[in-house]
């Protein structure tokens, strides 16, 4: 029976994480396109843009697991509740991500810093909508709890 157990234990971690890759990857195309174009807009620079947004979503999509899978153990039951904290702590910790990879690419500390208070709004708005959904949605759930 622990044979069993186990094997039953690795199926239903292996369906979870399905969930987690998934969400990651709907999460990093929407804040990729978003950081493609307020990196374009601010620094004026289409080349820029690109730059920063495919190392971000290299970097982000690591963050991005990272966190879903901190999230997923959290005992935070309350949806709206839940959404907001996840909200604001993901938004930290990419602002930080995207301010740095700004200033790196740029050369710029102030393009960086421009571009991560954009996304600070831009993102929170996407980023709940994101979690409104995939909340909804039974993908790589074995049940609802």
């Amino acid at each position: 029976t622990s044979v069993i157990q186990k094997n039953l234990f690795l199926f239903e971690n292996l369906i979870l994480s399905k969930r987690h890759i998934a969400k990651t990857l709907s999460w990093r195309l929407i804040g990729t396109l978003d950081t493609l174009l307020l990196s374009w807009l601010i620094t004026g620079d289409l080349f820029t843009g690109v730059k920063i947004s495919v190392l971000e979503t290299i970097s982000k999509m690591i963050l991005y697991y990272l966190h879903e899978r901190v999230w997923f153990k959290s005992s935070v039951a309350n949806s709206k509740k839940r959404h907001i904290l996840k909200t604001f702590s993901w938004r930290l910790v990419g602002t930080l991500d995207t301010i740095l990879i700004g200033w790196l690419i740029s050369g710029n500390p102030f393009v960086g810093i421009k571009i991560g208070i954009a996304e600070v709004i831009t993102k929170m708005v996407l980023y709940y909508l994101h979690e409104k959904v995939w909340y909804k949605s039974n993908f790589g759930l074995k049940s609802r709890n």
